[in-house]
């Protein structure tokens, strides 16, 4: 079986909600020796956003979007394992304070880009959900972060991202950290707006974004 195939079959077990099938997928693509972030960006995120775009359309409701949030969390304790055991030991590349905004309560892309941060070098403080915009700030300078790392899945969540940039530039602190948006709701034209200092649409962008940003 192609790996094209591979991703193709992780993609409708994500959208079928089917945690069985996931996690065979997952089992097969390893034994196939592919990569488990390439397992994650082309298979299994595929299929959160399409979950993601069903459940805005109200096409599926909630518990749908729970049993397939379920399915794609059984095969991160699969592959988180095993995307530690590649990370590279050393010093770290820099601070960074993560969580998504207040009155959102999505966590898989967060979680996800924790994953990711820590594997790629980085110390991370994650917030969680449903975050103050005062506890991303203290949070920073208690750590003095390098970065902040904010997220927003929700249109109506979205000024929460802009009312951190606008606290910081309120006690003059705004060009002591660098500021990335993402979520399923941002896009770059929205980062411009709010004078962050960068956007990513997926994890893997966030990443590379952080390493440039404080390299």
């Amino acid at each position: 079986m192609g790996h094209e195939e591979l991703f193709a079959q992780l993609k409708q077990a994500i959208i079928d909600q089917d945690e069985d099938a996931v996690l065979s997928s997952v089992n097969t693509a390893l034994d196939a020796s592919v990569e488990p972030k390439t397992i994650i960006d082309q298979g299994l995120l595929p299929g959160l956003n399409v979950i993601g775009e069903q459940f805005e359309c109200e096409d599926i409701f909630l518990p749908e979007l729970m049993q397939a949030a379920l399915a794609f969390q059984a095969a991160m304790t699969v592959l988180e394992p095993k995307i530690k055991e590649s990370g590279n030991e050393g010093p770290a590349k820099g601070k960074i304070v993560l969580g998504t905004v207040k009155g959102d309560l999505h966590s898989i892309g967060k979680n996800i880009l924790k994953l990711l941060y820590e594997t790629s070098g980085f110390d991370v403080w994650d917030l969680g959900i449903d975050v103050d915009l005062f506890k991303f700030i203290d949070k920073a300078k208690e750590v003095d972060a390098d970065v902040i790392a904010i997220s927003a899945l929700l249109t109506t969540t979205l000024v929460g991202q802009r009312d951190v940039i606008e606290a910081l530039k309120d006690q003059g602190t705004r060009d002591r950290y660098k500021i990335i948006i993402g979520g399923g709701a941002t896009t770059q034209a929205w980062a411009d707006t709010i004078g962050a200092d960068g956007w990513a649409g997926t994890a893997y962008e966030a990443v590379n974004l952080t390493t440039k940003l404080v390299s």
